[in-house]
């Protein structure tokens, strides 16, 4: 199958950097093609703009939506954009790999989200959630969070963590029609032990192996 990757951490040696690593091992192993869209190291420009476009519908009034729509009719989006629009089709597997930063993903990654999931390329026409354009594609959260596992429980101090990541699995995967398998959450790695770290790594390398057979969330 084929895998991408799209990593969102500053620090190479991050333990979101170690996730990314291990995974691409992991994945590998099983003779599994791997792609990573390492969003910082590339420089990925995060801010959408008329420069996602070599087209132009409206030169007097920038509707976003209006000129993607556009652009994918005359294959007008710009290189950097259709690089990883075609990446996107490439794969069977999508995992944003990230920390958890102010209750959701880092703005880099939205920013990709918000470039690439462009309208008449990831949705439209009623193609949305069951009808999405990307039925038949699965994909997975792996984050990292600041506080321990008792604070993203119910009734925890941060709330529940499968709350706190409704927006990007029902609102930016399963709407462009992904089958969205539960996140890997590894619980404030800075502070753990080495092996407290291992056993991510090891828990990690288990939802890798069972990617085909997971059950995907299930959303109203």
């Amino acid at each position: 199958m084929n895998v991408l990757i799209i990593h969102a951490h500053p620090e190479p040696n991050s333990f979101n950097g170690a996730l990314t690593r291990h995974s691409v091992h992991v994945l590998e192993e099983q003779g599994h093609i791997i792609q990573v869209s390492d969003l910082y190291a590339m420089g990925w420009d995060p801010v959408s703009s008329r420069k996602n476009f070599t087209t132009t519908k409206d030169s007097t009034f920038f509707k976003p939506q209006a000129e993607e729509t556009y652009a994918a009719e005359h294959d007008g989006f710009a290189p950097d954009v259709k690089a990883e629009m075609n990446k996107v089709l490439w794969c069977d597997y999508l995992i944003f790999q990230f920390p958890l930063w102010w209750f959701s993903i880092p703005a880099i990654l939205k920013g990709w989200v918000d470039r690439v999931f462009a309208m008449g390329f990831a949705y439209g026409g009623g193609r949305i959630y069951e009808t999405g354009v990307f039925r038949g594609k699965r994909a997975m959260l792996s984050l990292t969070t600041g506080g321990p596992e008792e604070m993203y429980q119910p009734g925890g101090r941060h709330g529940d963590i499968n709350m706190l990541l409704y927006h990007i699995q029902h609102g930016m995967l399963y709407f462009v029609g992904m089958d969205v398998l539960p996140p890997f959450v590894a619980y404030g790695p800075t502070r753990a032990s080495e092996e407290k770290r291992r056993e991510y790594l090891d828990g990690y390398a288990q939802r890798l192996l069972a990617l085909e057979t997971t059950p995907p969330v299930r959303f109203s």
